[in-house]
């Protein structure tokens, strides 16, 4: 069965500013599958940051990483920019419209997330295995513990959330992990570039840092199980 990780612009982010992308390239050789990006995510990271002269140096080395194929779009695996953009919106209409409070709907995540979802949800319909690579903790808690974010949201919004937890079942086929994850891989296959000193503590908080959602309490976790 053909692998891949749909990588959100979050995750990416993350590595880059960890200064990680060798990193990212030597878990690509090992990965017995893709490393994808829609085509909302390269616009995020590659296509606007490039006529910004504060992030054009970053979004250099996206491009470049795509030239170099490491990073891949979904017509690698015959997946139209049409079909995520059909199913792109029915996810945001979706999302957005789980949690509320008595005024509004709580918005949970826009376009390069819903894209990354989209594809991951196309790739399970044809039985393509994936995971979605994001730092980003409403798009995970989503998935993965969606009650959970209902209470997150109640205690970041001081008042009352409810659900319409029907949608819950929406968000369940999805698997999901972090920057944080892929780096402990490549420590752990011995391909990051530093050996000296506790590596795998300034790895992690590193990501952490530069925008990855982990607290103190995983991160010695992971190092527990390194």
């Amino acid at each position: 069965m053909t692998k891949s990780i749909i990588f959100d612009s979050g995750a990416l982010i993350s590595l880059t500013m960890a200064g990680l992308i060798q990193e990212l390239r030597e878990l690509k050789k090992i990965f017995n599958g893709k490393f994808l990006i829609t085509e909302q995510v390269k616009k995020e990271l590659v296509d606007t940051p490039l006529k910004i002269k504060k992030y054009e140096l970053e979004a250099m080395k996206i491009q470049q990483l795509i030239d170099e194929k490491v990073l891949e779009m979904p017509e690698s695996f015959g997946v139209k920019n049409a079909e995520i953009a059909a199913e792109n919106q029915k996810i945001l209409d979706i999302s957005n419209n789980t949690l509320f409070t008595k005024e509004r709907a709580v918005h949970l995540i826009d376009y390069g997330e819903a894209s990354c979802l989209a594809l991951s949800k196309i790739l399970n319909s044809r039985k393509i295995e994936n995971v979605i690579a994001v730092d980003e903790r409403t798009t995970r808690m989503l998935g993965e513990k969606p009650e959970n974010l209902r209470k997150f949201m109640e205690d970041k919004l001081h008042m009352p959330v409810y659900a319409k937890k029907e949608n819950y079942q929406y968000f369940e086929e999805f698997r999901f992990i972090r920057s944080t994850e892929l780096i402990y891989v490549a420590y752990k296959k011995g391909i990051v570039r530093f050996k000296k000193g506790d590596v795998l503590d300034a790895l992690l908080y590193a990501l952490k840092f530069k925008g990855a959602a982990i607290s103190g309490d995983e991160i010695d976790e992971i190092k527990r199980m390194g």
